[in-house]
């Protein structure tokens, strides 16, 4: 009998190690990332709730599968310094890449980068379409940026528009006259593949950026008699220092008509569903993927897009709509389906919360702080606001209920997000918000990197 007994409890710490060595293998074990950045993406999709004329299903379905951030700003309204920004960590003051024409390999060592951090601790990286910006020559092996085949869209044009170098069209064609439509297929096939390590796979979505040429399907979403505009206001410009009127632009001031708004308005609808059908594709095979349960998804836009709002279109300024745009992030295991967290972040949180998620040490260097503990609660305390910058010495302060911008000369704006959510009343003058106002300030940098310049080349509107 005792030998039975000591069998019996042989067998039993046996499996019980072995229960242990399995727990400690899965809770090892690191998971695949699917990172989608999705270009000139503003807060006009579902969640927000912001403009609900727009059809983005596979945002929408994304965004029931996981959390959505409804107050996740950019740090910077600017592709280049934006991505660049959000890839290596280093905030633009930092590094001193402001620009869109700004070479930020000369400033951003590739060692410090997300995919070398992810690769240097035995990841497969891969990428494909637009990851970084790039207005110089690029090299494939240094930004990850995939080539996609694509056919020449201005052969298939049958309606077209635009005003001052806002640019749309209607095509006859399908969705594979464009590339998105071939990274999203590239990034399908490799999310349905096996791999010897865990995956970090980059897929970057151009749409809805400029040209608005998409396949005519997409605008008859649209009809422009069920148009809504934005809400504007004439006079909103009135209030602000002479730097916040510059940056506007007043480009609204070209719209020959309401009927050529509302086209406008029309096209880059229909650009976005068309990058949420793009979107659709790589879902698909997530789901369909073995690897499901143990692939994260973030998907980010690098920043807003004005269209009318304060007499300014795109992004290029400080304010809420150029400013804000979709984070979702869906991690098993983690975040709750359907959930939706209005804590202010901004994209500095992705480089490290991604560390944070898979076990790894966040890099000295890294500004930002991990938001893993929001992704488990929506209401965890966290009072760090937002910080955007554009250009050298123009920055803007988010907190849930405010927003503080500040100037390279001096002028100032301040706005109460709560009562004015399109930020219509400057109230940099009122005396009750002086201790707010104080505590957004502590968030500006006290000292600025010089801007590393361009290249020579031109701008991208």
């Amino acid at each position: 009998m005792k030998k039975y007994s000591a069998i019996l409890i042989l067998a039993i710490l046996s499996l019980t190690a072995f229960q242990i060595d399995v727990k400690q293998e899965i809770e090892s074990k690191k998971m695949n990332v699917l990172f989608i950045p999705v270009d000139d993406l503003n807060h006009w999709i579902g969640y927000f709730g912001r403009n609900n004329q727009v059809k983005t299903p596979n945002m929408d379905r994304l965004s029931a599968m996981g959390m959505s951030f409804t107050n996740a700003y950019c740090a910077a309204p600017v592709c280049c310094p934006s991505r660049a920004a959000l890839m290596s960590g280093l905030r633009p003051s930092t590094s001193g890449v402001y620009d869109n024409d700004d070479d930020w390999r000369k400033a951003i060592p590739k060692e410090i980068t997300l995919p070398t951090f992810f690769k240097n601790n035995g990841y497969a990286v891969l990428g494909g379409g637009k990851i970084y910006h790039v207005e110089y020559d690029r090299e494939e092996e240094y930004d990850y940026y995939f080539h996609s085949p694509t056919n020449n869209p201005n052969k298939n044009i049958t309606k077209k528009g635009n005003f001052g170098g806002v640019k749309w069209a209607q095509l006859d064609a399908e969705d594979d006259v464009l590339a998105d439509f071939h990274v999203a297929k590239w990034a399908a096939s490799e999310l349905l593949k096996k791999h010897d390590k865990p995956l970090f796979l980059a897929a970057g979505l151009f749409k809805p950026h400029l040209p608005w040429h998409v396949p005519k399907k997409y605008f008859d979403l649209y009809p422009i008699d069920k148009i809504v505009l934005p809400p504007y206001k004439e006079d909103d410009l009135e209030d602000l220092p002479e730097e916040g009127k510059k940056m506007s632009k007043n480009t609204h001031a070209q719209i020959q008509s309401e009927t050529q708004w509302r086209e406008a308005i029309q096209a880059y609808q229909a650009t976005i569903s068309y990058a949420d059908a793009q979107l659709g594709i790589i879902l698909d095979a997530y789901e369909k993927s073995s690897e499901k349960e143990n692939t994260m998804i973030v998907l980010w836009g690098d920043h807003g897009w004005h269209l009318g709002e304060k007499h300014h279109w795109r992004k290029f300024a400080l304010w809420e709509e150029a400013t804000r745009s979709p984070l979702i992030w869906v991690v098993p295991n983690h975040t709750n389906p359907g959930s939706k967290c209005s804590r202010t972040v901004d994209f500095m949180s992705i480089y490290p919360t991604l560390a944070d998620l898979n076990g790894l040490k966040t890099p000295t260097h890294v500004e930002g702080k991990s938001i893993k503990k929001l992704l488990a609660n929506p209401n965890a305390e966290w009072n760090i606001p937002a910080l955007t910058t554009y250009k050298e010495g123009n920055h803007a302060v988010r907190s849930e209920n405010y927003r503080y911008i500040r100037y390279a000369k001096g002028g100032e704006e301040f706005y109460d997000e709560k009562n004015d959510p399109y930020e219509w009343v400057n109230i940099i003058n009122d005396k009750n918000i002086l201790t707010q106002k104080k505590e957004l300030s502590k968030m500006i940098p006290k000292t600025e990197k010089k801007g590393i310049g361009n290249n020579g080349n031109k701008v991208e509107e």
